[in-house]
């Protein structure tokens, strides 16, 4: 089971670093730990930064001015793709 609140703190804390406002996901890559390949997991849940803009980049509307908003974006992709 995942848990929707450790994963949001988990991303939040990887893209809080990025030099908002951003304008497409290129733009978060530098604030990432270990760039594209930062893992994100959760219970069952387990994505690369890279496999999460795959996945849940098409609730995703660009640009974002702050973490918030790009985090509460990537959760609702993830959960209408079914992923979370």
């Amino acid at each position: 089971m995942v848990d929707k609140d450790d994963l949001r703190e988990q991303f939040i804390e990887a893209f809080e670093g990025a030099d908002y406002p951003v304008n497409s996901p290129m733009d978060l890559v530098p604030a990432l730990p270990q760039g594209p390949g930062t893992k994100f997991e959760s219970g069952d849940f387990s994505m690369t930064a890279m496999e999460l803009n795959t996945k849940g980049g098409d609730s995703q509307e660009f640009p974002y001015d702050d973490v918030e908003s790009l985090v509460d974006d990537i959760m609702e992709g993830l959960e209408n793709q079914g992923e979370i």
